[in-house]
């Protein structure tokens, strides 16, 4: 399958993730190493100051050219994927991709992690508290619906 991993760039997990669907023989789209030879975009490529921008430079800086790349990059990227797979915690960009593949009718598949619980994330197709589930909802493929994959 062509899966597109929803994530943050401090998510420890994301990495691992990434390569345990690759060693599964699944296509992987990684937010953090998608330029040829290079890392993914990150606001630090403008502005090493980037957290301390103001609404308005924040406003202007999405049209650098760097950023309208990246954001071009990961849009391909997700278009492209079969199936969403969120590796919690995240912040609001992967949130905003999960929202977008479920309405799109893309297979979605969250891995939860410990902490506060979202009632919204019972849009998405799987529910998964481990990789194991994880690996086991990808299996079954074909499944449009919410299941709890541990009590199959």
């Amino acid at each position: 399958m062509k899966i597109y991993v929803a994530s943050s760039w401090r998510n420890k997990r994301q990495p691992n993730i990434v390569s345990l669907l690759r060693e599964h023989k699944h296509d992987v789209y990684d937010f953090r190493n998608s330029r040829e030879g290079g890392m993914g975009f990150h606001w630090s490529e403008i502005d090493p100051n980037w957290k301390n921008w103001t609404k308005e430079q924040y406003r202007e800086r999405l049209s650098y050219l760097i950023a309208e790349s990246g954001y071009q990059k990961d849009m391909w990227a997700m278009m492209w994927a079969d199936v969403f797979v969120g590796v919690m915690p995240f912040g609001r960009s992967a949130s905003m991709e999960m929202g977008w593949a479920a309405g799109r009718g893309k297979i979605t598949a969250l891995l939860l992690h410990d902490g506060e619980p979202e009632l919204m994330v019972k849009m998405f197709d799987y529910i998964c508290c481990d990789e194991r589930e994880l690996l086991e909802a990808l299996n079954q493929r074909g499944a449009i619906t919410y299941r709890d994959v541990s009590k199959e």
